[in-house]
């Protein structure tokens, strides 16, 4: 039988949790590190076994770590981020020019066919690539020296480039969303980036319809439709048809169209999930009543799952890397809370229940699915 394994981050540290295919009883191992702030947890797809984990801390910095036994044992591995050749600056929030300053990793996305090969997300902005299992990191410099790059300006969270998304078709494409600059894809490697913000409004910038400046919380994608991309902004849900060359809100129905968290069905390439919260001031659901939507649509209808969420007094967030799905047949869908819940759904999203509920505030939530 299959299995699965859940992979938390919090803000004191990472958790494994383990189930057989059913889903229904779960180990809970952890905390690793704990103390540390871990940003992110992910799993090579071409050895499962082998995982990576970015962890921070106020007092001693970055720390970058990697199991090759699922997440038994660890070791660390290479810490060393450097910005290649200029530093060169970007506007602060005063609206000066400040220099570039690494401060952490945020995402970490393993290779689907090389387990050595590992790219990273920086704050600030900034793309890393590993092929050695992580031993040494190599930045790809284009896109923090793109043109638009002196004019990007942190949101509240940091500059932070949080998502990185292979074209599972074209080895060389590559999406990258940082906040708050947009959304980039480059189309050889890493080498050269374009801007993909066509179609973004975004009221609280001096130009709404700017090529760059947006607040992109996260981006997602079925793996059989790669030029299909869906969007969760600081405002709007968005879908682009085209890799990026244009993008039309399908907030649609949704009661609010802020959020962080949006991810895809592994089997209906038009099944999207995500988790309104209240507003940009008031990080926590409508009403106290925790509920994810669903669209069947690819958008525009959306449809509120809440069966075993809690319908009153709830305040939590969840924030853009703490969603996921395994593709199991009966698609499993994930999301951890600031609350320290982690809630699992084995049919979907029809029904839910808590894996476990007193974790410190989880970061980032990733599935990987065990034959």
């Amino acid at each position: 039988m299959s299995s699965v394994r859940v992979l938390v981050g919090t803000r004191k540290g990472a958790f494994v949790l383990r189930s057989d295919g059913t889903r229904k009883s779960w180990q809970v191992d952890g905390p690793f590190f704990p103390g540390w702030e871990i940003y992110h947890v992910n799993g090579s797809p071409a050895e499962p076994n082998r995982i990576y984990v970015s962890q921070t801390s106020g007092w001693f910095g970055q720390q970058m770590q990697r199991s090759d036994d699922g997440g038994n044992t660890w070791e660390p591995i290479g810490n060393e981020f450097l910005y290649a050749g200029e530093t060169g600056t970007h506007q602060w929030y005063d609206g000066t020019q400040r220099p570039w300053e690494f401060k952490r990793i945020w995402h970490l996305e393993p290779s689907a066919t090389d387990p050595d090969v590992v790219h990273a997300g920086a704050e600030d902005a900034a793309i890393f690539r590993s092929g050695d299992g992580g031993k040494t990191w190599t930045e790809l410099a284009a896109l923090r020296n793109h043109d638009s790059a002196p004019s990007w300006q942190p949101g509240a969270g940091g500059m932070c480039l949080h998502t990185i998304i292979f074209d599972p078709k074209d080895p060389q494409r590559i999406f990258v969303a940082i906040s708050a600059a947009g959304a980039f894809r480059s189309d050889d490697g890493g080498q050269s980036w374009k801007p993909i913000n066509r179609g973004l409004v975004s009221q609280y910038i001096p130009d709404p319809g700017a090529e760059v400046g947006h607040c992109v919380h996260r981006l997602a994608m079925h793996p059989s439709r790669p030029n299909v991309l869906f969007m969760q902004k600081h405002w709007d849900v968005m879908r682009t048809d085209d890799a990026g060359e244009s993008w039309r809100e399908i907030s649609g129905d949704l009661p609010t169209d802020f959020g962080f968290a949006i991810d895809v069905h592994a089997h209906e390439p038009d099944t999207v999930y995500v988790v309104p919260i209240k507003s940009d001031e008031q990080h926590f659901p409508l009403e106290g009543a925790l509920r994810v939507y669903r669209s069947r649509s690819g958008g525009n209808q959306w449809e509120p799952l809440t069966k075993g969420l809690p319908q009153r007094d709830c305040y939590v967030n969840v924030l853009r890397d703490a969603m996921a799905v395994d593709d199991l047949d009966s698609c499993g869908v994930y999301f951890g809370t600031t609350g320290g819940q982690v809630y699992a759904s084995a049919d979907a999203g029809e029904t839910w229940s808590a894996i476990v509920h007193d974790l410190p505030a989880v970061l980032s939530v990733e599935v990987q699915t065990l034959a």
